[in-house]
């Protein structure tokens, strides 16, 4: 530390404007004019008026230095009293509203800047106020108690990053309609994870031609997938990261909904056999860049970048590496620009989760290993896309999909026994074959490889699902929910086991959000159809069956009831059951 750098007891405040990428969306102009005349007419003045210093301010966002918690306190008060007058003009949907988190502690003065842990949890503050509201900590409310004559609600004890113990909040307005409106709101934003996390945004394409968007996103798959091998890291899945593609989010806004600390945005540039990598590491809760940097490459050598984008991001957030990582680490080798093309071009495809887009990624794929015969991911991908034809039912596919999908997991994995996707494969293949036992051993040695894998954490819930598992499978399931939000097949295996534990309520609720994602949905409509009819509603049920029938004309629920690897096949009873009552079945 530099001998310049000094200490100091502060109060601290940090706003932000609440949903304000939506705002600038709607109207970027008046948004923007709107907000500098409150800086200027209101926040300002009041700042200066209560002895407050501006020291840091960063879009949308200040932090505050005051000498007494009472003057920061009063001053935020004025400050949303201010505001509250200032935007009731304003249709709701539009109004500009502050979050605002105050904190009493010691601050380390560096230069111009104030860092440590009263600004850290300064920050945190603002993130749990309400819309409108303030959030103040224990000593901030020790500090005012009898000084002022606004309210404050106990809102419980936090757990902040980076602070050994929780911290005590309290909520300003503490009573009243609007903070009931919003108790389920700030109780929904999902905490942080025990260790550095972080979310990769879909990588900007800078090629000049639209149609190479699949090869950025591929480059940016690869790096969510490289850092989610680190165990040592939470990362986001790309189902998740990717529901921001096309946007220009709020980087603390992308934290708050995906509880994560920070954010790596990133671009990429292909230029025949070269491509060029940007990538930033951003902390989401001050907007700082930790980390930046470029890389310049022949294709071939792909895989050595995604190793030094990672290597960074762990060294910038202070992650060791396990022995078993650093050696899996060393083991990266070059890949044909064509081959690699091709298979990240499938990977598109398969995303596409239709019978056409299948057949598009088996061309691809078989492709990709006709010219590199031993690039273990294109095996493993292939294999995915054979089973997934046989548990749909797609492209004329039969048994005999899973005794070829058995034989390219096996390839896969005699090019690369380090890569998890050919034991996710594996494990699916050998769940549809009914070794539910062996599938969930392959599924686990899936997590061993990459322990923030998404899709294995779900599939492992199927599996247990399968095995008469339920309770153990929930679990597994939400982990796989945590890790990737927005991961719609993760929520149906979720509905499927609240089901079979006959919680229809909660199966109900589960499968109409999935439906909102995902409106062909005719499994999430035969399961809804079955829990209308194990509680009467029998005409409901009938209008889900008819829909299920013009979204896909050759649904065949007795083929469910083959294919299904029910370890219990009486289980599969409880859905009939349902059906039966509303009458849709003999």
């Amino acid at each position: 530390m530099s001998p310049h750098v000094t200490r100091k007891l502060a109060a601290i405040v940090c706003t932000d404007v609440v949903a304000y990428s939506r705002l600038m969306e709607a109207d970027e102009d008046g948004t923007l004019s709107r907000m500098k005349a409150h800086r200027r007419e209101l926040w300002e003045p009041e700042i200066a008026g209560h002895g407050g210093r501006i020291v840091g301010s960063a879009g949308d966002a200040l932090m505050i230095e005051f000498a007494s918690a009472v003057s920061a306190v009063e001053c935020a008060l004025a400050i949303q009293q201010g505001m509250a007058a200032r935007e009731a003009g304003q249709p709701g949907n539009l109004q500009m509203l502050l979050r605002i988190g105050v904190n009493m502690g010691e601050v380390v003065v560096d230069g111009g800047d104030l860092l440590g842990d009263g600004v850290n949890v300064a920050a945190r503050l603002q993130t749990l106020a309400r819309p409108g509201g303030i959030c103040i900590s224990g000593k901030v409310r020790d500090e005012i108690l009898g000084k002022l004559p606004a309210d404050f609600a106990d809102g419980g004890a936090h757990a902040v990053k980076n602070i050994a113990r929780p911290v005590r909040v309290w909520r300003w307005p503490a009573t009243g309609p609007d903070a009931e409106a919003d108790k389920g709101r700030s109780e929904d934003l999902l905490p942080l994870p025990d260790k550095p996390s972080i979310a990769v945004l879909p990588f900007d394409n800078l090629s000049g031609d639209p149609e190479q968007d699949y090869f950025a996103d591929g480059i940016c798959e690869d790096v969510i997938t490289d850092l989610s091998k680190v165990s040592g890291l939470f990362v986001t899945a790309r189902n998740s990261s990717f529901a921001y593609k096309g946007k220009s989010p709020d980087i603390r806004r992308v934290c708050r909904e995906l509880g994560v600390r920070h954010v790596l945005e990133g671009s990429v540039r292909r230029a025949g056999r070269r491509v060029r990598i940007s990538a930033q590491l951003i902390d989401g809760h001050t907007g700082g860049h930790l980390w930046a940097d470029r890389f310049d490459r022949d294709l071939e050598d792909i895989f050595a970048v995604q190793d030094d984008v990672t290597r960074e991001i762990v060294r910038a957030l202070e992650v060791a590496l396990t022995r078993d990582e650093k050696a899996r680490r060393d083991s990266r080798r070059k890949v044909d620009p064509k081959a690699y093309d091709l298979a990240i071009r499938a990977r598109s495809s398969v995303n596409d989760l239709t019978a056409e887009g299948m057949v598009r990624a088996r061309q691809d794929l078989e492709s990709a290993i006709a010219i590199e015969p031993d690039l273990a991911p294109a095996h493993a991908w292939l294999a995915l896309v054979t089973t997934v034809e046989y548990a749909n039912g797609w492209n004329g596919a039969g048994p005999d999909n899973l005794q070829t999908a058995l034989q390219l997991c096996a390839r896969a994995l005699a090019s690369d026994e380090n890569e998890p996707f050919a034991y996710l494969a594996l494990a699916l293949t050998r769940m549809w074959l009914r070794d539910l036992d062996a599938a969930e051993r392959s599924v686990r040695q899936a997590i061993a490889l990459d322990p923030n894998f998404a899709g294995a954490f779900a599939a492992l819930g199927s599996i247990l699902d399968f095995a008469g598992r339920a309770d153990e499978a929930i679990v597994s399931l939400q982990t796989a929910l945590r890790l990737d939000p927005e991961y719609g097949v993760a929520e149906q295996f979720l509905g499927r086991c609240l089901f079979n534990l006959g919680r229809y309520d909660e199966a109900e609720a589960t499968y109409r959000k999935r439906l909102e994602e995902a409106r062909h949905s005719d499994i999430a409509r035969m399961f809804l159809a079955s829990i209308h009819g194990h509680q009467g509603r029998n005409e409901e049920a009938r209008h889900l069956w008819r829909e299920i029938h013009e979204i896909n004309p050759g649904f065949d629920i007795e083929r469910l009831r083959r294919i299904m690897p029910y370890r219990e096949p009486a289980v599969f009873e409880r859905l009939y059951a349902g059906l039966r009552a509303a009458r849709l079945i003999a």
